[in-house]
């Protein structure tokens, strides 16, 4: 054994103990992670789209539940779970119908550190949150999706928890992988890093059929969800075809630096390239939406604002108006292994805390926008509000 291959043993002899040690500091005392997030009345019938009074009127004949109180008798705050049942019994969960199309988004780009995962995440939380049925898949081998939502990869996940099987083609259907989150409405199909395996397996038997079976997968339990998030790696790799063939939309997160910007228009390049052998093989490709979405955005930085003005002027309306801005809420979130929507209150300051919601709600409500647009039975109410 080489030197430099010992080294790396050594420090690998005390992963073990670091992932228990970065669990047992994050979820104590029994290490299973909870949604502890609990929402007042006032936002309830924001949620809800219910007034007080019928909330309450609910609650007295018996149809709700009251939420549960603490010591000293006040209400603790509705939960998810207690927010849907409203939307149930109230008939508002804005959901698509049968005859639309469920949205398959990829959010993708080639290069690393863009926030992919970070907004995959918040995406999916707060879609679900409105009241959508939602699956995110984790794509990626690095699996910070999967750990976001409570896991360590290695650990809680093995191989044939993940989409492996399937890619192996030793399972019929995506079903057996789909497993519920602590977060209501939310579903989550994990991956740890022998997902990476299916790179080398994949490449070792390429047909058509090779880059389509993440479609077909999908296909088998599409019925169940109105959007389906995919996160994948980021890189051109074989799940990576996989998750472009597969989804129906794609969201680009791209930070306004200069050399992030050149690496995404080298990804468009590499995109066109690979869809349109896809499509040689394999049939049309359509999406629904292709948007691209500035990540890490510091408005004091005037050199970003340039380079925001430069990509709006080039790209010609395919730029969300919301801008993911940097900020140490979401860094914070993320060392507790959460994501800021999960958060009952601020970790740096409310004034931090509030301007980070605030700006996730205008990313995210753009694309639940699109989202919507693209079902025809949701077209009448956006007419009626206004934002056909």
């Amino acid at each position: 054994m080489g030197a430099g291959l010992d080294k790396i043993n050594k420090l690998l002899e005390h992963t073990e103990s670091l992932r228990r040690s970065f669990r047992n500091f994050n979820f104590s005392p029994d290490n299973i992670k909870r949604d502890e997030r609990r929402y007042s009345l006032k936002e309830a019938q924001e949620l809800v789209g219910r007034s007080y009074q019928a909330i309450r009127d609910a609650e007295k004949d018996g149809r709700l539940s009251p939420p549960e109180t603490g010591p000293n008798g006040r209400r603790l705050g509705f939960s998810l779970n207690e927010i849907n049942k409203m939307r149930d019994i109230f008939g508002t969960r804005p959901r698509r119908s049968e005859n639309d199309d469920p949205i398959i988004l990829a959010i993708q780009n080639f290069k690393g550190g863009v926030s992919k995962s970070t907004v995959a995440c918040h995406l999916a939380q707060y879609l679900a949150k409105q009241g959508y049925r939602v699956l995110i898949i984790d794509c990626d081998s690095q699996a910070s999706t999967t750990t976001t939502f409570g896991y360590i990869p290695d650990d809680d996940i093995n191989e044939n928890e993940t989409l492996l099987p399937f890619l192996r083609e030793e399972a019929e259907t995506l079903a057996p992988f789909v497993r519920k989150t602590y977060w209501d409405s939310l579903d989550l199909i994990p991956a740890n890093l022998m997902l990476y395996q299916a790179e080398y397996e994949l490449a070792s038997r390429p047909s058509a059929s090779t880059f389509s079976l993440l479609r077909e997968g999908i296909e088998t339990i599409q019925d169940n969800y109105d959007v389906i998030v995919l996160d994948p790696a980021p890189a051109l790799g074989m799940v990576s075809l996989n998750v472009i063939y597969a989804a129906n939309a794609l969201l680009i997160p791209m930070p306004p630096a200069m050399y992030d910007f050149s690496s995404t228009i080298s990804f468009l390049t590499m995109l066109k390239n690979s869809m349109e052998s896809l499509e040689k093989h394999l049939g049309s490709i359509e999406y629904k939406f292709v948007k691209i979405l500035i990540s890490r955005y510091d408005e004091n930085k005037s050199a970003q604002q340039a380079l925001v003005d430069l990509a709006n002027d080039q790209f010609e309306g395919s730029v969300l108006t919301a801008k993911m801005r940097d900020s140490a809420e979401i860094s914070s979130a993320g060392n507790r292994q959460r994501t800021v929507y999960e958060l009952n209150g601020p970790i740096t300051s409310s004034k931090v805390h509030n301007r980070c919601i605030n700006i996730l709600d205008s990313v995210n409500r753009e694309v639940e926008l699109l989202i919507r647009k693209s079902w025809p039975s949701h077209a009448k109410a956006l007419r009626e509000a206004g934002l056909d």
